[in-house]
């Protein structure tokens, strides 16, 4: 038997019968008391305002999320939590992205319409942005540079604007979208090498011709414009942005690519087809005056994390703070299909349903004065479905010392059933509780063996896993910190960032049971003798 595996479960089973003894008749009796509003009817009542149509999908930055918080902050209000952001529940997140400024493309100088005749990428343009004038194009057809085939033979591109078909090429003229991801990537893949050739070889910009704008929708405007790159607001990431190396890049429909090529007495369909029947480029120089110009401004964007404070009762232990985690954002509206709003009632309505659940419960035991012994934060965090923007925030920026926080207990989706456990859904996904402290684990473990006796499913529990769920969740910002974490997750589902993922789709027998294990995992960390050691490094080993 590898030693070390024999050490560490010795002193989980000794760990175990600590927590066994921590727990007097008298405590369960107390605990189970006050956990009785934490059921299915409360858990509707939450969800069903915070995942409607009315929320339109909670996107970070938008009506729905603000209308989130406010519900949240009214609720925490009402049953007696502190606000701890110099006495308001709001800690406002220096939040921003980078919009398009007044792009402009002109051909013979008559201005084209932005967001119907032209689009410019977003990503391809920085904070100082680009502009170009010119009074002769080289059309290069497909942008290819290949074994028999080179749109480049004798051309020397470097300075000159060069207009070229988005995608397609000499034997197939029109590509259709490919039907699996895989396939998807590596046509992305093919259309960036293409730009990326003439930046290798010093093009001054490039024209492309992409008939996929002839019929420009609201969402390929959104992809284009780069609409919901949020970022945190610092020194580093506005440095990054203005060190960002671009190329000019302008694309265009059909109409406005035949205006083009009018000056050389052609069309895009004429081209195409003199390509395709002669196997041979149609490259060549088009006398016609263009300009094009675009940067990007920084614009702050609305967002807030709430918090919800409960004070402990123990003169000594209140000092310590246990920090209960849900995010409240999802993923907006979409514009494709009948149902355009993504309600999130699973991903994640459920998990900040259940951090509602468990403060009130923790509050009417405090007014009962059987309040926890030490502080409780309850928060709710913004920007998770835009990289855990919230709680990276308030990791960099924490209302409460760091240093005195003592775990994290992160849920995010706890209302539905993934298909491995259709047969048996009394269960919750634990992620990362004993990647930095045994005792914890140990606590988690010995919580739901005393009060709900769900299978623990440790699945997803490594650092290998191929989903990388440690990671994909707001705890990972405390962990990074050295804090000691659980997450309480029920896997994905078909329906996960779909318009399925509605309420009428929970469980809430199962979304209370779960939450209610994650409250009696928080009532023993918040009246236990001594925080749950770390005795583990971020990347697993013991520490010495």
């Amino acid at each position: 038997m590898n030693k070390h595996f024999l050490s560490t479960s010795i002193a989980l089973l000794l760990c175990l019968g600590a927590c066994a003894q921590n727990q007097t008749p008298a405590q369960n009796q107390t605990a189970v008391k006050f956990s009785a509003s934490i059921n299915k009817a409360n858990a509707y009542k939450h969800l069903s305002v915070l995942a409607s149509d009315e929320y339109e999908g909670r996107e970070t930055g938008k009506k729905g999320a603000w209308m989130a918080a406010d519900y949240i902050k009214n609720y925490f209000k009402s049953i007696g939590l502190k606000g701890p952001v110099k006495g308001d529940y709001f800690q406002p997140i220096d939040m921003v992205t980078y919009q398009l400024n007044q792009p402009v493309f002109t051909i013979g100088g008559q201005a084209k319409v932005y967001n119907y005749d032209f689009v410019i990428p977003a990503s391809n343009v920085s904070l100082e942005g680009f502009t170009f004038n010119t009074k002769e194009v080289i059309f290069a057809g497909y942008g290819l540079d290949t074994e028999g085939y080179n749109d480049y033979k004798n051309i020397d591109v470097a300075g000159k604007v060069i207009v070229i078909f988005a995608s397609g090429s000499p034997s197939q003229q029109h590509e259709t979208a490919p039907a699996d991801r895989a396939a998807r990537r590596k046509a992305m893949a093919a259309k960036r090498e293409k730009v990326q050739y003439l930046a290798n070889h010093k093009a001054l910009a490039v024209i492309q011709i992409d008939p996929s704008l002839d019929s420009l929708n609201a969402e390929t405007k959104l992809m284009y414009a780069g609409s919901g790159q949020l970022t945190l607001k610092s020194e580093e990431n506005t440095a990054r942005m203005a060190k960002m190396k671009t190329f000019p890049t302008i694309n265009i429909n059909t109409a406005t690519a035949n205006e083009l090529l009018k000056a050389a007495g052609t069309t895009v369909e004429a081209l195409q087809q003199k390509i395709s029947s002669t196997g041979q480029p149609a490259s060549q120089v088009i006398k016609i005056a263009l300009s094009g110009s675009a940067k990007k401004e920084e614009v702050k964007v609305r967002a807030e994390n709430v918090l919800g404070f409960l004070e402990g009762s123990d003169p000594v232990l209140k000092k310590e703070i246990l920090v209960i985690t849900g995010h409240y954002d999802h993923i907006g509206l979409t514009t494709s299909g009948t149902d355009k709003v993504n309600n999130g009632a699973d991903d994640d309505g459920s998990g900040t349903t259940g951090v509602l659940l468990i403060a009130d419960a923790f509050t009417k035991a405090k007014a009962a004065g059987k309040g926890p012994k030490r502080s409780i934060l309850f928060m709710t965090v913004v920007g998770e479905e835009k990289g855990l923007l919230g709680s990276e925030w308030y990791s960099e920026h924490p209302v409460l010392p760091l240093e005195n926080t003592i775990t994290n207990l992160n849920i995010d989706m706890i209302g539905r059933v993934d298909k491995e456990h259709e047969n048996n859904e009394d269960y919750i996904y634990i992620i990362g509780s004993d990647m930095l402290s045994s005792e914890l684990n140990a606590a988690g473990i010995n919580a739901n063996d005393q009060y709900m006796k769900m299978n623990l499913d440790m699945k997803y529990n490594n650092r290998t896993d191929p989903n990388q769920f440690y990671y994909r969740s707001d705890h990972y910002n405390f962990a990074k910190h050295g804090i000691p974490v659980i997450f309480y997750f029920n896997g994905v589902h078909e329906d996960y960032h779909q318009p399925g993922d509605e309420v009428s789709k929970i469980k809430f027998d199962l979304l209370a049971r779960r939450a209610q294990l994650v409250y009696y995992t928080a009532w023993d960390l918040a009246n236990r003798p001594t925080r749950p050691a770390v005795d583990k490094n971020e990347d697993g080993t013991p520490k010495k």
